[in-house]
């Protein structure tokens, strides 16, 4: 039987889900949601679907077995509570809200649904991740150096906290989620944060954390969108008599052996795409973020946010690793 997708945002991400979907046997994208129609229409002409110019119309028009939410950070909310309502399997993509609240309040909903659910960490598809914690188990890391610095995407709701909530929650959060997987829960820590007021908006275009983990591992956490084009976008790793650097497409060893280069042989994206229908399909089981675990990575980088726009304090929401 054909899987039948519908899709709630046409910007790039959307774009690159339906793209891997379409790739997929027995699964056909049937609708597109976006605000701006003329969008909409357009990503759904790649995949013979029809464009709505809302969720709701999505929603009541398209018979569906599973949706996709590909919105800004701030549209969050209304159309997860409605797939929840409508029992409707749930791909969402991060970050889960702005803000804390919207998702620790969308969480308890879907606990109690007892629904499936897929966020789009999709760095913890790499198969060199994978890589990188078979050489971490037997030598864990004792300290990461992750960094996000980068320009500013070029969307009107990106530099205002409002609407993204800062650079920290929208674009670093893999990095400390890769950091979740590889190291373990941070217990505690501090963060600054500044604005230099020379890019539009209000977001700080300045933010490092410092963070102490479970493990006992420490480390540092920096981002930073005032540059012209991306310069360095990744998670280091030191463990004893091992050094990991960890980016989207590479992972470079450095060990007793010398120094290698492994590229990456899987797109992330396209495996959580296929972890995900399998999971709705009831033929697989290899969703590694479902929107509880997604929480936890949230948590912390709204800890870290507020810590930087405030005293300095990391403090986390309730203890990373606690169940919500």
């Amino acid at each position: 039987m054909t899987t039948r997708i519908g899709l709630v945002g046409a910007g790039f991400i959307g774009g690159r889900h339906l793209d891997s979907l379409s790739t997929l046997d027995d699964v056909r994208v049937v609708g597109v949601a976006d605000p701006q129609l003329e969008r909409a229409e357009q990503l759904a002409a790649r995949a013979g679907a029809r464009a709505h110019p809302g969720w709701q119309q999505l929603l009541d028009a398209e018979e569906l077995d599973a949706l996709y939410v590909c919105v800004p950070p701030h549209g969050h909310g209304a159309v997860e509570e409605a797939a929840v309502d409508r029992g409707l399997p749930l791909f969402v993509e991060k970050p889960l809200a702005t803000d804390l609240a919207t998702a620790e309040r969308l969480a308890a909903r879907i606990e109690s649904a007892g629904l499936l659910t897929a966020v789009g960490y999709h760095w913890r598809y790499l198969d060199t991740l994978e890589h990188a914690r078979e050489l971490l188990a037997a030598s864990p890391a004792r300290m990461v150096l992750a960094a996000w610095l980068d320009k500013a995407p070029r969307v009107p709701w990106w530099s205002w906290q409002e609407q993204s909530g800062g650079q920290t929650v929208e674009q670093a959060t893999h990095l400390f989620d890769v950091a979740r997987v590889l190291v373990g829960e941070v217990v505690g820590g501090a963060a600054v944060g500044s604005r230099s007021g020379s890019a539009p908006g209000d977001i700080l275009d300045v933010t490092t954390a410092a963070l102490t983990f479970d493990t006992g591992a420490v480390g540092s956490f920096s981002n930073s969108c005032l540059l012209p084009r991306g310069h360095r976008i990744g998670v280091e790793l030191v463990a004893p008599g091992l050094g990991l650097w960890l980016t989207e497409h590479q992972l470079v060893v450095s060990d007793a052996d010398g120094e290698r280069t492994l590229d990456r042989q899987v797109d992330p994206i396209a495996a959580e795409d296929r972890a995900f229908v399998a999971a709705v399909r009831g033929e697989g089981d290899d969703v590694r973020a479902p929107y509880a675990e997604a929480l936890r990575t949230h948590r912390l980088v709204s800890a870290v946010a507020a810590a930087a726009a405030g005293d300095g304090v990391v403090e986390l929401a309730q203890p990373a690793g606690v169940p919500a």
